[in-house]
């Protein structure tokens, strides 16, 4: 049995043998609306459709299970049905963020392998830039195929999407994540956040992160509930929304609500009173991806009326611990366990730390942690003690089970407005400048950003040409906001760069 684009109906039973479940769900929502972006609204039929179209030409073009596809769509109705599409071909699906400079698309086409790069008409030169093999890219508007075409049977052991993440090796590592790991995923947020098919959400985040696609777009959608796409963030855009009312849930990092609050800080007294009208009746924020400043909490406490629920996640384990919907949201505390997940703190012998308030690296066990870094064996391997999957965080919890995170196992991974970023990885790319030396990147605390990169160089190169320099080669929120010029860079006897020497030197 296959599924057919004409709309064919599976039994039950069909279902729980193969199935995507968030497209499985989302049949017989009909004319309700789906997605709302900047051309229009669209509804679950429109996107089943436009997805199953989207299926049968990658079929067509490249056969069924086609592997890896990468896509660079702006977020909105096409960025879903794309995603969609590429699942009902039974392929892995892989968001490519559209400010990346088409030198590291580059990478990603190079270390997937994949013989097919989609992308919106408006990315056709970076596309074909990064691509060397032109007959792997081609835009949505040009992809077609008999619309009678049979579709795989995808099953949920099959793998859904790959996202890539910045490891201490300084190279991005793809994330493959199965059908089964996103369903579990978006079971324990349903769960845990009492989605509803009445939500009614805004996404202003990034859509090649798990926040921005799995959190809100995939927990929306899975849930009947109705998506609002922007393609960047606008603070008086956002103001707007949460003043008509109409929005019922809110995420965002805490760069996001730091700007929102500045933003608020400049309205008029009658405008804030009507947008604070409209946040009062939301019924959930959440701050997620970098550690949420007190300072932060507190002041969106005050406008908004809501307590942020803080959270935590990674692109490997999907969300592990939150803040209870309903009960005391502890600030600077990540909370307990979510459904379906384990958790457990070790020392440096890898023992279980059972005290409260010892610190320990945090492993996350269960069915929505990933299995294998993508043609990564051994690096996969390190990661895991049997199914404990080691996060490099430290963390501690207290004599209620709450967790609190301490920081990184590493000093190389900056944690900058939502960003996941490798210190080694903008290291590597200062030292192709011929003006620089050496170098060293190191976080230095933000309350805005949670963190800002900072590079400490030797060498002539010239800052304001550098940081032009390093846009040709790294996305925008990779880009140092930083720069020191020094004679040397504090080493031991071993050569080895002191990292928390170069932070006191910018001080």
């Amino acid at each position: 049995m296959r599924y057919l684009c004409g709309g064919a109906r599976l039994s039950k039973r069909r279902l729980l043998q193969h199935m995507i479940s968030i497209i499985e769900k989302s049949k017989g929502r009909g004319s309700r609306i789906a997605i709302t972006d900047n051309t229009g609204s669209y509804s679950y039929a429109q996107l089943l459709l436009e997805a199953r179209r989207i299926a049968a030409a990658i079929v067509h073009r490249n056969g069924p299970f086609p592997g890896p596809v990468l896509f660079l769509v702006p977020s909105g109705f096409s960025y879903v049905a794309t995603q969609w599409g590429i699942w009902l071909a039974g392929g892995i699906a892989i968001p490519v963020h559209t400010a990346h400079p088409a030198e590291e698309i580059a990478y990603l086409v190079q270390d997937t392998g994949a013989r097919l790069f989609l992308y919106e008409t408006s990315f056709a030169e970076k596309a074909q830039e990064a691509c060397a093999d032109p007959s792997v890219t081609i835009a949505l508007t040009e992809l077609d195929g008999p619309a009678a075409i049979s579709l795989p049977e995808v099953r949920q052991t099959d793998d859904a999407m790959m996202i890539y993440t910045s490891g201490t090796t300084g190279k991005p590592k793809g994330v493959v994540i199965s059908h089964l790991q996103l369903d579990t995923q978006l079971r324990s947020l349903s769960e845990a956040w009492a989605w509803h098919s009445s939500d009614r959400i805004l996404n202003v985040l990034p859509m090649h992160h798990v926040h921005g696609v799995v959190n809100i777009t995939c927990c929306a959608l899975y849930n009947g509930a109705m998506l609002e796409m922007q393609p960047a963030f606008d603070p008086a855009y956002v103001a707007e929304r949460m003043t008509s009312g109409e929005l019922t849930l809110f995420m965002a990092v805490p760069t996001i609500y730091h700007k929102l609050i500045q933003h608020f800080q400049q309205l008029d007294a009658r405008t804030q009173e009507a947008w604070q009208a409209g946040m009062r009746s939301m019924r959930l924020m959440v701050s997620g991806s970098a550690a949420l400043p007190v300072t932060v909490l507190e002041q969106w406490r005050q406008i908004s009326g809501h307590t942020l629920l803080e959270r935590y996640g990674m692109t490997e384990i999907g969300m592990a611990l939150s803040n209870p919907l309903n009960g005391i949201r502890k600030p600077g505390y990540v909370g307990t366990p979510l459904p379906y997940v384990a958790v457990r703190l070790t020392d440096e012998q890898n023992r279980i730390i059972e005290a409260p308030r010892s610190p320990g690296e945090l492993q996350v066990k269960g069915d929505t942690v990933f299995r294998r870094y993508w043609n990564r064996p051994e690096e996969t391997a390190k990661s895991f003690d049997g199914d404990w999957f080691r996060t490099g965080d430290i963390a501690e919890r207290d004599e209620e089970g709450t967790y609190r995170i301490l920081g990184r196992s590493s000093s190389d991974i900056i944690k900058s407005g939502g960003y996941k970023i490798s210190a080694l990885e903008i290291e590597n790319a200062l030292l192709e400048h011929p003006g620089v030396k050496e170098c060293a990147v190191v976080a230095l605390p933000s309350e805005e950003w949670g963190e800002t990169i900072a590079a400490a160089i030797t060498g002539d190169a010239d800052t304001a040409l550098l940081k032009d320099w390093l846009k040709e080669r790294l996305a925008p929120y990779k880009i140092p906001r930083h720069f020191l010029h020094t004679d040397s860079l504090p080493r031991n006897a071993m050569g080895k760069l002191l990292k928390k020497e170069v932070k006191q030197l910018f001080q």
